[in-house]
Order: structure tokens, then C-alpha cells, then sequence
């Protein structure tokens, strides 16, 4: 019995530790992001604070059409966050709920799960910036600040 509970108290630990890594995860370095307006890579001098966070771009230009418009490039930066480890997975980006096991997908470098196959699906029938557009369009229900 006391090497069921010992087991069991080891397993709780190691899940509380990995989940912990997860929630904090450090942000990463900006020269592997990809600039949400041309897709470039990212020079890490030119960024902008957004949504918390920090968006990375090639060039000057870049940045300025960012914050020109925003919202236009709103869906590339958030992917580049979640890529970063800026925004982390909270939910299903459709429904909020929780992430299914093997529902993963990457979209654009960002590994995104979903709470079952008829939303992974709805992901894996679009191409290129659709899919970009349908999971990060709007992060209310799937996406959160990373834990500083």
C-alpha cells in the first residue's frame, strides 16, 4: 500500500512540475519568429507592444504597416505569440474546452489541440493563412498571457 501511495504522490508531482513548465514557459528568441506582415524573419529591434505582449518584425516598414492597421495582421501576430510563448494554449480555440489528446496540430510553427475532431477538422480543411485566420483570429476562448 505505502508504494501505491508513494507511486501515486510521485505521479502527482511530476504532472504538477510539467504543467508548471507549461504555464511559465520562457518567451523565445525573436530571430526564429516570423514577421506577421511579410513573413519574413524577424529583426529583434523592431517590435511593438501588443496584447500584451511583444510583435517582431523584419523591417521598419513592416512595423509601421503593423501599426498602421493592426487588426489587418492581428491573426499572424497572435501566431507568432503563441510560436514565442507569449500567449499560451488555454482551450479549444472554437469552443474554450479543454484540449483533446491527439487533436494537435501545427499552424504556422505554433502547435495548437482542439477539444475534438470536428474542430481539428475544421482547421485541417483550410490551407495557409485560413488556418492561421480560424485559430488566431479572435484568443478570447483559446489563448492566455504566458505566466511571467
Amino acid at each position: 500500500m505505502n508504494a501505491l501511495r508513494r507511486a501515486g504522490a510521485a505521479a502527482i508531482c511530476a504532472a504538477v512540475i510539467c504543467s508548471a513548465g507549461i504555464v511559465s514557459a520562457a518567451v523565445k528568441e525573436p530571430k526564429d519568429a516570423k514577421c506577421p506582415v511579410s513573413g519574413k524573419g524577424c529583426n529583434p529591434e523592431k517590435s511593438v507592444a501588443f496584447d500584451g505582449g511583444k510583435v517582431w518584425f523584419c523591417c521598419g516598414n513592416c512595423e509601421n504597416a503593423f501599426k498602421g492597421d493592426s487588426a489587418k495582421f492581428a491573426a499572424k501576430a497572435h501566431q507568432q505569440m503563441v510560436s514565442t510563448g507569449q500567449l499560451v494554449q488555454k482551450g479549444c480555440p472554437f469552443s474554450g474546452g479543454a484540449v483533446k489528446p491527439g487533436t494537435q496540430l501545427d499552424i504556422g510553427g505554433a502547435e495548437v489541440g482542439f477539444c475534438c475532431n470536428n474542430c481539428k477538422g475544421k482547421v485541417e480543411k483550410a490551407t495557409g493563412d485560413q488556418q492561421v485566420d480560424l485559430v488566431f483570429g479572435s484568443i478570447e476562448k483559446g489563448f492566455a498571457p504566458a505566466a511571467k
